[in-house]
């Protein structure tokens, strides 16, 4: 049935539109592989797993140019042990344009954050788990927001009525851990319901960019609490102050992320910072070439709060851009954990097929993981992943 409707919808939405109508989206075709055994009992040993996925993005203006409407689901259908099938609404709100100011009421996506490795400042939308492990993609979030601009910067006011936990690959698929995860519970009046509030100011200084946030609602990590069955997620009700800084000088971008979070345990500071660089036209071709070092120390109690694999790690990397007529392109870079050497390695690369199509390779790598390291559970499930894509 969810199918249906949302192929019904994308056909009568690909029919004739209005001028003030933009339709865009996408469909792609994804096989993942894994190339080892799983590591726990009752875990199949499937190691080839596809997926279909697809996004649709309405954007609608009415008459006046003051007002938008946006509607954009998203759908992955998988195989039943890949744990990966759902649908969602990424966006489904109203803006309304006035002069120096705007609101927006329904669902959206907000980011926040300027770092590569670590997204720690990012707390509004919860992360889609069942997509990726890496926290890029994320949920839809209810909210009304009013946003300010002037010579003062920018202020952001967010009300976020509905809360969403994190959900993932379900026992027993691959990455989805040794256990079931099982019904999520919250800090005494800080269930779903609560209604959890945002602001941020944000301004650029010259060469330097600043953002300061302040969040105060319900944890988008839980604490997975042994019970008997399973593992279930706990969300407290937190406070956390954020800082974003990023300073462009020439080649080189200086960046700093930074958050004090009160909730979970003794108040405690996290930080992530570094910097990229990059080499333009190296050895006198068109290849520009990214390098990327950024470190991060995090002070939260695991036994308190949340575990991180960020306690202590340093991330090198590198991004290459062809800059050919298929902007091909390249990221590979290592998180190593500098207290018990447990390291995760990434690959990113992708590649247009002519105007419509983009050919996508993804994969994600553990090694030495110490059985108290948070990536224990999936050190058996490195992965390769490759995807073919159609825009519309």
């Amino acid at each position: 049935m969810k199918l249906a409707a949302f192929l019904a919808l994308t056909l009568a939405a690909s029919g004739p539109v209005a001028a003030q109508t933009d339709l865009s989206g996408s469909v792609a075709l994804e096989l993942r592989a894994f190339p080892w055994a799983p590591a726990f009992p009752g875990q199949p040993d499937d190691r080839f797993y596809g997926s279909l996925s697809a996004n649709l993005r309405l954007a609608h203006d009415l008459p006046g140019g003051h007002d938008r409407l946006v509607f954009a689901p998203f759908l992955r259908l998988a195989d039943a042990g890949d744990g990966r099938g759902h649908v969602d609404l990424r966006e489904a709100y109203w803006l309304h344009r006035g002069d120096g100011w705007s609101l927006t009421a329904g669902i959206d996506k907000v980011f926040w954050g300027v770092t590569e490795s670590r997204h720690l400042v990012d707390i509004v939308n919860q992360t889609d788990g069942l997509e990726d492990i890496d926290g890029e993609d994320k949920l839809g979030q209810p909210m009304v927001a009013l946003s300010f601009s002037g010579d003062y910067g920018t202020l952001d006011l967010y009300a976020l009525p509905w809360f969403r936990p994190l959900e993932l690959p379900a026992f027993p698929a691959r990455l989805g851990g040794p256990v079931p995860i099982l019904s999520p519970t919250y800090d005494p009046g800080a269930g779903p319901s609560r209604v959890d509030f945002a602001v941020r100011w944000s301004q650029t200084f010259g060469d330097v960019d600043l953002a300061l946030s302040y969040f105060n609602g319900k944890s988008r990590e839980p604490r997975l609490l042994p019970v008997p069955g399973g593992l279930t997620p706990h969300y407290d009700l937190i406070g956390q102050a954020g800082l974003e800084l990023q300073y462009t000088a020439g080649d080189w971008l200086w960046k700093l992320e930074a958050i004090r979070r009160t909730g979970q345990g003794p108040a405690f500071w996290a930080v992530t910072g570094g910097f990229e660089r990059t080499l333009y036209g190296v050895g006198g071709s068109g290849v520009d070439l990214g390098l990327i070092v950024e470190y991060s120390r995090d002070g939260r109690n695991p036994a308190l709060a949340p575990a991180t694999i960020y306690d202590n790690d340093l991330f090198l990397g590198g991004r290459l851009a062809l800059n050919d007529v298929s902007a091909t392109s390249l990221m590979g870079g290592a998180l190593i954990d500098t207290r018990n050497d447990s390291r995760v390695y990434l690959v990113e690369g992708q590649r247009r097929l002519g105007d419509n199509w983009r050919l996508s390779v993804e994969g994600r790598f553990f090694t030495g993981s110490s059985p108290t390291d948070p990536s224990a559970p999936i050190r058996s499930d490195d992965y390769l992943q490759l995807s073919v894509e159609r825009f519309f």
